[in-house]
């Protein structure tokens, strides 16, 4: 009889760090649910890359901000059973200093990385919940631990992140579901590569280099693994020193 494979949903799918985690979750066995919001090709072509490895993925599109679609999308989604592996990694930035910061930056940024967190996981909860096992993490970022110049909005809704995580860790730890918080520092993408020169990362950077989203996903891959099961409501960074 063939065995079902534990599903994970991956938000933000196909970018580097979201591939990467894809990539970890497709390899340690299990069914890679790749989302994308705009650019639907590039999680297929992932959904592509991982099945010819031998994993099993599939692509799904909607976005984190939109309520009932992304309500929808779930449903649809949960016909086939409960997701058990939650990573939320949907997330933008649009920086600027505080000052001269316009009111749809500010906006914008909350609504992917927080309302867009609530829009995921809490359609996902109940069915996690009734199977009595899941995995939650969250993508979070340095910026939420120690604050950025110009990331006032970007810092603030990935705090918000973290306490979301300790408290909704709390409400789901009888359940066998653990909830944790994941945040990167300098990781090397086409994101970074425009704003951390060399110098700028042996200066801020105690190891003097930029991570790789490799090791993000190693990360996310333990803890979604059963290895895992009494790590809960902790946020940890992956920063190669920085704080």
């Amino acid at each position: 009889m063939e065995i079902a494979l534990k599903r994970a949903l991956v938000t933000g799918g196909s970018g580097a760090i979201g591939a990467a985690i894809c990539r970890r979750l497709a390899a340690d066995g299990l069914h890679v649910i790749v989302h994308a919001n705009s650019n639907l090709t590039s999680a297929q072509n992932l959904c592509a890359e991982l099945q010819t490895a031998g994993g099993s993925a599939q692509a799904v599109q909607f976005d984190v901000t939109d309520g009932p679609a992304t309500q929808a999308a779930l449903e649809a989604l949960l016909e086939d059973g409960a997701i058990q592996v939650l990573v939320n990694n949907a997330g933008i930035h649009d920086d600027a200093v505080f000052p001269g910061m316009q009111r749809h930056q500010w906006n914008s940024v909350i609504d992917v990385s927080l309302n867009g967190f609530f829009n995921v996981t809490q359609p996902l909860s109940m069915p996690m919940i009734r199977s009595r096992w899941g995995r939650i993490i969250n993508i979070s970022s340095i910026a939420g631990i120690t604050g950025n110049r110009g990331q006032t909005n970007y810092a603030a809704a990935k705090g918000a992140l973290h306490a979301a995580s300790k408290s909704l860790a709390l409400e789901l730890a009888t359940r066998s579901i653990t909830v944790n918080a994941v945040a990167p520092g300098i990781i090397s993408s086409d994101m970074t590569k425009d704003v951390f020169d060399s110098a700028a990362i042996a200066s801020l950077v105690p190891m003097k280099r930029a991570g790789k989203p490799e090791e993000v996903a190693a990360l996310v891959g333990f803890l979604a693994s059963e290895a895992a099961a009494y790590i809960t409501g902790q946020v940890i960074s992956v920063n190669g020193g920085m704080v």
